[in-house]
């Protein structure tokens, strides 16, 4: 890619029950654009931990960064404070307020009836059961990707859910939001009520809760679209937050 999108990176940020490999298929997409791409681990252990490992693979990075985020990551990266974030994506992702925790927004809506039961293990620990995955964390894909997902899951601390949420970035930054309107995890309703509250530019789409792995064609179209928005804000000061 040529002019100013080429020294932009694109940091991609997993949510629960995942890793960065749930972004595979997106972040091959995107680096056949020539836009460099990392894929943040953050421990799923409280928010402000993951957002020390957010700010830690920034470090890693040079010049502009534009971060998106699936599901709870959506509270990760709009806390962090790094100067050098110049947009914010979010998909079917969590955007809490300041003061708000991601239980206050996850709970704002009735339970799809199809969503799974979470409730924390003896050690505070989330797990998604191997048949929520099928039923509502992804019900497009396919019978042998969902049994990979349950495989390989990590779990999410409750403590993550329970600490409120500094002054968000998307505040300061840009925002897109892409709206699964087949979500069976985060009601699309509060999708829609975040994103219009964050002024996001907002793309509805016809996908799970999880198109980064069962609709990663559109998920680039919405990352590709805000990089080359982004791409003329690169030489700006820093961000105010």
């Amino acid at each position: 890619m040529s002019g100013s999108n080429a020294e932009l990176t694109v940091v991609m940020v997993h949510g629960a029950w995942a890793d960065g490999s749930s972004w595979t298929q997106v972040i091959r997409l995107v680096q056949a654009h020539d836009i460099r791409c990392l894929a943040a681990p953050i421990p799923l252990t409280s928010l402000s931990d993951d957002v020390r490992a957010l700010d830690r693979t920034l470090e890693r990075t040079n010049g502009p960064v534009m971060l998106a985020a699936h599901a709870y990551a959506g509270a990760v990266i709009g806390s962090t404070r790094s100067d050098r974030v110049r947009g914010l994506v979010f998909v079917s992702a969590l955007a809490p307020d300041e003061g708000e925790t991601v239980a206050d927004v996850f709970y704002r809506e009735p339970p799809h009836p199809q969503a799974p039961q979470l409730a924390p293990d003896s050690q505070g620990y989330i797990w998604m059961p191997d048949s929520g995955f099928p039923s509502a964390f992804a019900q497009h894909a396919s019978k042998a990707d969902n049994a990979l997902f349950a495989a390989v899951q990590r779990p999410i601390n409750v403590a993550c859910i329970q600490e409120k949420a500094p002054r968000p970035l998307w505040k300061s930054v840009p925002a897109w939001y892409l709206l699964a309107e087949q979500d069976r995890m985060i009601s699309p309703k509060t999708q829609e009520f975040m994103a219009t509250r964050m002024k996001a530019e907002i793309r509805r789409m016809d996908v799970d809760h999880t198109p980064i792995a069962t609709a990663p064609e559109k998920v680039t179209d919405v990352l590709l679209a805000a990089a080359a928005r982004l791409s003329g804000q690169d030489q700006r000061g820093p961000i105010s937050s």
